[in-house]
């Protein structure tokens, strides 16, 4: 237990930290602004992993990942997907946003591109990046294997799994490792039992890690569903997971 407990302060402290040495990086999606954040090595030749945060925005959780994927020896990005002036205020502003991205899968993946020309402006080598995402951006992780983007891999965290059915499944060159949380309430049978399907049918590199007594945002310091364990573990799976296709 004290373990689990000084992981937790070291993780909230880092993202209250190390978010002052993020530097912030603007780009456009025509005339929309968007506005990121990238780790203090940028411009070195270094592998590269595109952050991609939950439902309301760039928040603590996707700043201390990429303070700890710094010190990995990564150059991580955290990508701004609804732009200046669009950032929810609340859960319903979020549901609403998060879900027009869903629908709306192209636009999602386009933004997500943007973001990655962005991590391979600042350094990272072109054939060694990651796709990470949280909650809203586990599925976008997911969405970036479905559209083929120029990844090697993509970790999809407690991401809403689930897909429009009327979508039909094609190849998927892209490695994948799915953290799902047991007990979370999004992900129905029929979810999982369809991405399997998917993957399959795509002939995928896959393989997903349940952690038992999770709900939604258990990886996530500041959530009540936090779960100290299983999010030690779910990180130290996705460090492996970045070492074995990017090093």
């Amino acid at each position: 237990m004290t373990r689990s407990i000084l992981f937790t302060a070291c993780m909230m402290a880092t993202g209250t930290l190390f978010s002052q040495n993020l530097k912030k990086v603007s780009y456009q999606d025509g005339t929309q602004k968007l506005n990121g954040l990238v780790t203090s090595n940028a411009g070195k030749k270094l592998p590269g992993v595109l952050i991609l945060p939950a439902w309301k925005g760039i928040d603590d959780e996707a700043k201390a990942a990429a303070a700890e994927l710094e010190k990995q020896g990564y150059i991580a990005f955290v990508a701004d997907i609804y732009g200046e002036g669009n950032i929810p205020a609340d859960n319903a502003a979020a549901g609403k946003t998060a879900g027009y991205y869903k629908q709306n899968y192209e636009a999602y993946q386009k933004r997500i591109t943007l973001a990655l020309d962005q991590l391979k402006k600042n350094g990272a080598v072109t054939n060694k990046i990651a796709v990470i995402g949280y909650c809203f951006g586990g599925t976008g992780a997911l969405e970036s294997a479905r559209g083929s983007l120029p990844v090697a891999g993509v970790v999809s965290i407690h991401g809403s799994i689930g897909k429009d059915q009327t979508r039909k499944n094609g190849p998927i060159a892209t490695k994948i490792l799915v953290e799902n949380p047991a007990d979370d309430q999004g992900v129905t049978p029929e979810d999982y039992n369809n991405l399997i399907k998917e993957m399959n049918e795509g002939n995928a590199d896959w393989q997903i890690i349940t952690y038992a007594h999770s709900k939604h945002t258990f990886t996530d310091p500041k959530s009540p569903d936090y779960n100290e364990v299983m999010a030690k573990r779910a990180w130290n799976h996705t460090l492996m997971f970045l070492k074995e296709i990017l090093k």
